[in-house]
């Protein structure tokens, strides 16, 4: 059986609705996109969604390789993921689209307090972060930074809020450029 490419697909808090592109993609390509499910998506807790993405890589790099499509507070688990993974089992993982990455070391939300510090060791495999010049939860710059410590290719579309379902950006056929050059 010939190896086939699993896309991880990890919303933020409160998860991504109907509309939210990472959503989209996965009815598009529901063989290959599979969301990381959370046990509560409204009171996140850092371990169990650093272990929940751990047995996701598990399971999909038993058939193949494997991609992190990772949005907001996503990103951040992926940063913690790969802080504190295996080195076989990062090296499972091809790549990661990180978009939109939330800075919940400023956010005063208090169920993202847990997610502190931002883990900000550098990414084993490639990575693009995708942030807009206008989200309300990351500044451009702190984008930067983390896109600069995680060792991370830095993508910036202009002015589109937190590149969500209100962004309106649809199927986001961009990102999908940007995940094929993964």
């Amino acid at each position: 059986m010939p190896d086939r490419t699993t896309y991880l697909v990890l919303p933020g808090y409160q998860n991504s609705g109907p509309e939210h592109w990472q959503t989209r993609w996965e009815a598009a390509g529901p063989e290959s996109f599979r969301r990381v499910e959370q046990a509560d998506w409204d009171h996140p807790e850092r371990t169990d969604w650093v272990a929940r993405v751990d047995a996701a890589v598990a399971a999909a790099a038993a058939e193949g390789p494997v991609v992190l499509v990772a949005h907001s507070l996503g990103c951040v688990t992926a940063a913690h993921w790969v802080a504190t993974a295996s080195a076989e089992r990062t090296a499972a993982v091809r790549g990661a689209l990180l978009v939109a990455p939330a800075d919940v070391d400023t956010a005063e939300v208090p169920e993202l307090a847990n997610f502190r510090p931002v883990a900000l060791e550098r990414f084993p495999f490639p990575a693009v972060v995708v942030s807009s010049t206008d989200d309300p939860w990351v500044s451009a710059e702190r984008a930067r930074a983390f896109a600069a410590a995680w060792g991370a290719r830095y993508v910036e579309p202009g002015a589109y809020g937190h590149l969500n379902s209100d962004s309106g950006l649809g199927d986001w056929p961009e990102g999908r450029e940007l995940l094929a050059g993964l």
